[in-house]
């Protein structure tokens, strides 16, 4: 079967339930700014739905109605998700035994909290079972649709959604799981190079290429100074202690 409602998928749904409240507020913004910017409620909710990278929308809403050309909004869009290859680099092995539909839907819902959530069980020791994978990617899918759809209808209760300093959410969000990482190896060099790069690009090259150029550089470091640490390994997870 396709995809079973089992142990797993009602834990993955459980791990989820934090993921839904944090990003909240975030999915929120993007449907008022989305509509400040002068989209209606459908093409909000329609582009949460189909691009579904919310780094990546906001830049998106930013652009679209100026008279920047179309192939620099696209690359502008490819420079925020480039981190995306990165994650899909490290969670590929992991997920080897999904079919190519599994892996189709994996990748395209491997945001930012399914990917920090997925190393963390991997790194417990758990197997990243599809239906887990699916319990809890389908509510945060869910949710973040329903919330452009929100934003962009009581977002027009706030006249100035930056004088509340929503706009300061996302730098906090990322934030947050860089520092769930905190207790890996190297963690502390590897971020400290990151920012360094990514302030220096910001300053000399501009926005957005100095998030990619600074995840190469972090990537890089972690490269050269990688250990030889065996990973564990992957165990089938016992439904009582997923």
């Amino acid at each position: 079967m396709f995809l079973k409602f089992d142990a797993e998928f009602r834990q993955g749904m459980r791990d989820s339930v934090p993921i839904v409240l944090g990003a909240a507020p975030f999915g929120l913004l993007f449907g008022a700014l989305a509509v400040e910017y002068g989209m209606d409620i459908g093409q909000a909710v329609l582009m949460s739905a189909t691009l579904y990278a919310g780094a990546s929308q906001m830049v998106g809403i930013d652009l679209f109605g100026t008279s920047v050309a179309p192939w620099i909004i696209v690359l502008s869009i490819f420079a925020v998700n480039f981190r995306h290859i990165l994650y899909s680099a490290s969670l590929g092995p992991k997920i080897a035994h999904f079919t190519v539909a599994q892996k189709t839907i994996a990748f395209f819902a491997l945001i930012d909290p399914q990917f920090a959530e997925s190393e963390r069980r991997h790194e417990r020791g758990y197997r990243i079972s599809f239906n887990w994978y699916m319990g809890i990617s389908i509510p945060i899918y869910t949710a973040w649709v329903a919330e452009a759809a929100l934003g962009g209808y009581f977002g027009r209760l706030i006249k100035d959604p930056y004088a509340f300093g929503l706009d300061f959410m996302l730098p906090v969000y990322f934030l947050v799981l860089v520092m769930g990482f905190r207790r890996r190896r190297n963690w502390l060099p590897v971020v400290a190079v990151s920012g360094v790069a990514s302030v220096a690009a910001y300053f000399t090259i501009g926005s957005p290429w100095h998030i990619s150029i600074g995840a190469v550089a972090g990537v890089l470091l972690a490269a050269l100074i990688a250990g030889d640490d065996p990973l564990p390994e992957a165990v089938e997870a016992d439904p009582e202690h997923v």
